[in-house]
């Protein structure tokens, strides 16, 4: 990959490590659906240099999850009629916390 390459992929895409090691890597837009995620990118930290946050918090299932409703938020966010998104019931505590904690 040439160095032009990499600096396209570092600035659209961003790196999100759960505590657990799971690499997620998910375009920048989508993670600035996070408040949370939003912040750390928008500045001087070195998350914002190397488009990489380990979120210590988090473990891969979780991730994965938040994912896909940071996907889901980004892709109805301009709607009125929004379907359902599904929350297991055993995560529902965990989602909740993390949420918080990631401003979505």
């Amino acid at each position: 990959m040439s160095d032009e390459e990499e600096d396209f992929d570092k600035e659209e895409f961003v790196t999100l490590i759960s505590s657990d090691g799971f690499k997620f890597i998910i375009s920048k837009e989508i993670a600035e659906v996070s408040g949370t995620l939003r912040n750390m990118l928008g500045t001087s930290f070195q998350e914002a240099e190397s488009n990489r946050i380990t979120l210590h918090e988090i473990d891969g299932v979780l991730m994965e999850k938040i994912i896909q409703y940071l996907h889901y938020n980004f892709q109805y966010k301009d709607q009125v009629d929004v379907p359902e998104f599904d929350i297991p019931t055993e995560m529902a505590l965990e989602l909740l916390v993390a949420a918080d904690f990631l401003d979505v």
